[in-house]
């Protein structure tokens, strides 16, 4: 059986919007659907907590059977455990295809989108974890039109992710557009027009090749998916941005560092399409 993929549920419209995402991709996946409450304990002993908790369960029973509805055919588990969400999520998730979170949408101080446990999670995951909007006026599980777009930096290994947005092509039948963004080296600005012309027509022509490379075996694996790919002078986070407001799904790299988890981090392109994207976006750790 495929692995599961796993969602985090508080009873919030974000994560309504999450696990509906989540179901719609394990059917597409045709893998089962984990849904996941954590409750921090104890439960007992505190004043109203036994009916809190009482009213946590009953939601969640009902999130789990309005879920068989929403994906028929996916086998659906949901539990509680007790314990720190973090910690729970980020234990789920080493044995899952992807965790699924849900993220405020944009408010009216732009950039603060994700709460303390998505930062942690998208920080420690083993797994790809993709935050999913809860949109006004909209329900929140279902993508927008558009194509799958993935960020690529030839500076790091892309397998991983790339690997991740030719399935994400594959199951929804969607075009895949490969965004890679570079810029000139620092103190190219000094040279002349004729040199930094030249320059740039040498440094494209590298990065074309090395992009090239980088998808050929994950196009003779997909041969199905259409698959275009845009080199874009920049910056990374800004061009990314601008390019997933046509995408029903941006999918971008997260290095997985080997460190102690006070050292981990999400990375400046990751952070920023992940607080400013209001398409699903998909953090990949590689590496």
């Amino acid at each position: 059986m495929n692995a599961p993929v796993v969602v985090g549920f508080d009873g919030s419209p974000e994560s309504l919007a999450a696990t509906e995402w989540a179901a719609r991709e394990a059917q597409r996946r045709r893998a089962p659907l984990t849904v996941l409450q954590a409750w921090p304990g104890p439960h007992r002993d505190v004043v109203g907590r036994d009916e809190s908790f009482r009213q946590a369960q009953e939601r969640l029973a009902a999130r789990e059977a309005q879920l068989i509805d929403t994906a028929p055919g996916v086998p659906v588990t949901a539990s509680t455990v007790s314990g720190d969400p973090v910690e729970a999520l980020e234990e789920a998730g080493r044995t899952a295809a992807l965790l699924a979170l849900g993220s405020r949408g944009l408010g009216t101080i732009r950039g603060y989108l994700t709460g303390s446990v998505s930062q942690e999670v998208l920080r420690r995951a083993a797994c790809p974890v993709v935050l999913v909007r809860a949109r006004e006026g909209q329900s929140g599980g279902r993508e927008p039109d558009g194509p799958v777009v993935v960020g690529l930096d030839l500076a790091h290994p892309a397998d991983d992710v790339l690997a991740f947005a030719f399935e994400a092509a594959a199951v929804r039948a969607a075009p895949l557009r490969v965004v890679h963004v570079w810029s000139p080296p620092a103190g190219s600005e000094y040279m002349s027009y004729g040199a930094i012309g030249g320059l740039e027509g040498e440094i494209s022509s590298v990065e074309w090749n090395g992009l090239a490379k980088a998808m050929e075996a994950w196009r003779a694996r997909h041969p199905e998916v259409a698959v275009t790919a845009d080199l874009v002078r920049g910056k990374a986070a800004v061009e990314l941005v601008d390019a997933a407001a046509a995408a029903r799904l941006l999918v971008v790299g997260r290095r997985a560092r080997h460190l102690p988890l006070r050292h981990h981090h999400l990375g400046a392109v990751a952070h920023a399409v992940v607080h400013h994207v209001h398409c699903p976006v998909a953090v990949v750790p590689y590496g």
